[in-house]
Protein backbone atom coordinates (compact mmCIF):
# COMPACT_ATOMS: atom_id res chain seq x y z
CA UNK A 1 0.00 0.00 0.00
CA UNK A 2 2.75 2.15 0.93
CA UNK A 3 4.89 1.48 -2.41
CA UNK A 4 1.31 2.20 -4.36
CA UNK A 5 1.35 5.88 -3.06
CA UNK A 6 4.62 6.94 -4.00
CA UNK A 7 3.88 5.54 -7.38
CA UNK A 8 0.86 7.60 -7.12
CA UNK A 9 2.84 10.34 -5.80
CA UNK A 10 5.35 10.30 -8.60
CA UNK A 11 2.56 10.39 -11.13
CA UNK A 12 1.28 13.55 -10.18
CA UNK A 13 4.80 15.36 -9.98
CA UNK A 14 5.47 14.20 -13.24
CA UNK A 15 2.17 15.54 -14.62
CA UNK A 16 2.66 18.55 -13.22
CA UNK A 17 6.21 19.18 -14.71
CA UNK A 18 4.31 18.45 -17.86
CA UNK A 19 1.94 20.77 -17.60
CA UNK A 20 4.24 23.57 -16.51
CA UNK A 21 6.59 22.78 -19.10
CA UNK A 22 3.53 23.59 -21.44
CA UNK A 23 2.77 27.08 -19.81
CA UNK A 24 5.92 28.39 -19.81
CA UNK A 25 6.12 27.59 -23.38
CA UNK A 26 2.47 28.96 -24.15
CA UNK A 27 3.56 32.34 -22.76
CA UNK A 28 6.56 32.21 -24.28
CA UNK A 29 5.09 32.49 -27.58
CA UNK A 30 2.95 35.13 -26.41
CA UNK A 31 3.36 38.93 -28.18
CA UNK A 32 5.97 37.63 -30.58
CA UNK A 33 6.23 39.24 -33.72
CA UNK A 34 7.70 37.85 -36.46
CA UNK A 35 9.97 39.03 -39.20
CA UNK A 36 8.27 38.27 -42.22
CA UNK A 37 5.15 40.33 -40.32
CA UNK A 38 7.69 43.58 -40.25
CA UNK A 39 8.22 42.97 -44.31
CA UNK A 40 4.30 43.30 -45.41
CA UNK A 41 3.42 45.99 -47.75
CA UNK A 42 -0.61 45.03 -48.61
CA UNK A 43 -0.66 48.59 -50.19
CA UNK A 44 1.86 48.74 -52.99
CA UNK A 45 1.12 47.82 -56.24
CA UNK A 46 2.80 44.78 -57.84
CA UNK A 47 3.90 42.94 -54.66
CA UNK A 48 5.46 40.08 -54.84
CA UNK A 49 6.40 37.35 -52.16
CA UNK A 50 9.06 38.00 -49.41
CA UNK A 51 10.00 34.23 -48.20
CA UNK A 52 12.22 34.42 -44.90
CA UNK A 53 14.49 31.14 -43.76
CA UNK A 54 15.63 31.95 -40.44
CA UNK A 55 15.89 30.86 -36.89
CA UNK A 56 13.27 31.21 -34.39
CA UNK A 57 15.57 32.59 -32.19
CA UNK A 58 16.02 35.64 -34.46
CA UNK A 59 12.46 36.86 -34.63
CA UNK A 60 12.32 36.32 -30.52
CA UNK A 61 15.12 38.32 -30.24
CA UNK A 62 13.28 40.95 -32.65
CA UNK A 63 10.27 40.42 -30.40
CA UNK A 64 11.83 41.04 -27.23
CA UNK A 65 13.85 44.36 -29.01
CA UNK A 66 10.37 45.66 -29.98
CA UNK A 67 8.85 45.66 -26.75
CA UNK A 68 11.59 46.75 -24.95
CA UNK A 69 12.10 49.87 -27.40
CA UNK A 70 8.40 50.54 -26.87
CA UNK A 71 8.74 51.35 -22.92
CA UNK A 72 11.81 54.05 -23.97
CA UNK A 73 9.73 57.42 -23.35
CA UNK A 74 11.32 61.04 -22.48
CA UNK A 75 10.12 62.69 -19.28
CA UNK A 76 8.61 64.70 -20.98
CA UNK A 77 6.71 61.98 -22.96
CA UNK A 78 8.40 61.64 -26.10
CA UNK A 79 9.71 58.44 -27.18
CA UNK A 80 13.81 58.10 -26.95
CA UNK A 81 16.85 56.14 -26.92
CA UNK A 82 18.81 55.57 -23.65
CA UNK A 83 21.38 57.62 -23.29
CA UNK A 84 22.91 60.17 -20.89
CA UNK A 85 22.34 63.73 -19.66
CA UNK A 86 24.81 66.06 -17.44
CA UNK A 87 22.81 67.14 -14.56
CA UNK A 88 23.71 70.72 -13.14
CA UNK A 89 20.87 71.01 -10.15
CA UNK A 90 18.98 68.87 -8.13
CA UNK A 91 17.14 69.41 -4.90
CA UNK A 92 13.79 69.42 -3.12
CA UNK A 93 13.80 72.18 -1.34
CA UNK A 94 10.80 74.42 -0.26
CA UNK A 95 11.78 76.76 -3.06
CA UNK A 96 13.46 74.35 -5.43
CA UNK A 97 11.21 75.33 -8.59
CA UNK A 98 12.23 78.88 -9.03
CA UNK A 99 15.89 77.35 -8.24
CA UNK A 100 15.57 75.40 -11.03
CA UNK A 101 14.52 77.82 -13.06
CA UNK A 102 17.92 80.17 -11.75
CA UNK A 103 19.75 77.68 -12.54
CA UNK A 104 19.00 77.01 -16.21
CA UNK A 105 18.66 80.89 -16.97
CA UNK A 106 21.95 80.78 -15.82
CA UNK A 107 23.08 77.86 -17.81
CA UNK A 108 21.65 79.18 -20.79
CA UNK A 109 23.11 82.49 -20.77
CA UNK A 110 26.83 81.18 -20.02
CA UNK A 111 26.17 78.47 -22.74
CA UNK A 112 23.29 79.29 -24.80
CA UNK A 113 23.79 76.48 -27.81
CA UNK A 114 23.03 73.71 -25.43
CA UNK A 115 19.94 72.21 -25.06
CA UNK A 116 18.19 72.05 -21.30
CA UNK A 117 15.67 70.80 -19.67
CA UNK A 118 14.18 71.51 -16.01
CA UNK A 119 12.33 68.17 -14.87
CA UNK A 120 10.19 67.02 -11.95
CA UNK A 121 9.87 64.09 -10.40
CA UNK A 122 7.99 62.73 -7.35
CA UNK A 123 7.98 63.60 -4.21
CA UNK A 124 9.79 67.13 -5.17
CA UNK A 125 12.90 66.71 -6.81
CA UNK A 126 13.34 69.27 -8.98
CA UNK A 127 16.53 68.72 -11.36
CA UNK A 128 18.23 70.56 -14.60
CA UNK A 129 20.00 68.00 -17.15
CA UNK A 130 21.15 69.44 -20.32
CA UNK A 131 22.08 67.89 -23.50
CA UNK A 132 21.09 64.52 -25.13
CA UNK A 133 24.24 62.36 -25.37
CA UNK A 134 24.62 58.70 -26.62
CA UNK A 135 27.79 57.94 -25.18
CA UNK A 136 29.77 59.16 -22.33
CA UNK A 137 32.74 59.62 -24.56
CA UNK A 138 30.63 62.53 -26.25
CA UNK A 139 29.65 64.01 -23.39
CA UNK A 140 32.88 64.01 -21.71
CA UNK A 141 34.23 67.59 -23.02
CA UNK A 142 31.02 69.01 -22.69
CA UNK A 143 31.27 67.59 -19.02
CA UNK A 144 34.55 69.56 -18.83
CA UNK A 145 33.65 72.93 -20.03
CA UNK A 146 30.12 72.73 -17.92
CA UNK A 147 31.99 71.88 -14.31
CA UNK A 148 33.95 75.35 -15.10
CA UNK A 149 30.61 77.17 -14.46
CA UNK A 150 28.83 74.32 -12.49
CA UNK A 151 31.80 72.69 -10.51
CA UNK A 152 28.68 69.83 -8.96
CA UNK A 153 27.01 68.58 -12.48
CA UNK A 154 27.53 65.59 -13.09
CA UNK A 155 26.73 62.79 -16.16
CA UNK A 156 23.66 60.70 -15.53
CA UNK A 157 22.05 57.95 -17.53
CA UNK A 158 18.45 59.45 -19.06
CA UNK A 159 16.18 58.40 -21.73
CA UNK A 160 17.15 61.13 -24.86
CA UNK A 161 15.91 62.44 -27.58
CA UNK A 162 16.49 60.96 -30.75
CA UNK A 163 20.04 62.35 -32.29
CA UNK A 164 19.96 64.51 -35.36
CA UNK A 165 20.64 63.23 -38.01
CA UNK A 166 24.19 64.44 -39.85
CA UNK A 167 26.34 63.66 -42.72
CA UNK A 168 30.40 63.16 -41.65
Amino acid sequence: MIFRGRYHMGRKISLFVIIILLTADFCRSQGFIMTADLMKRPDEKNSGTLTIFQDRGIDSLISRSIMANARLRTMEGSRGIQGYRIQIYYSSVRNAREESARARAEFINKFPSFVSYVQYQEPGYFMVRVGDYRTKTELYKDLMAIRRVFPNAYHVPAIINFPGLTQE
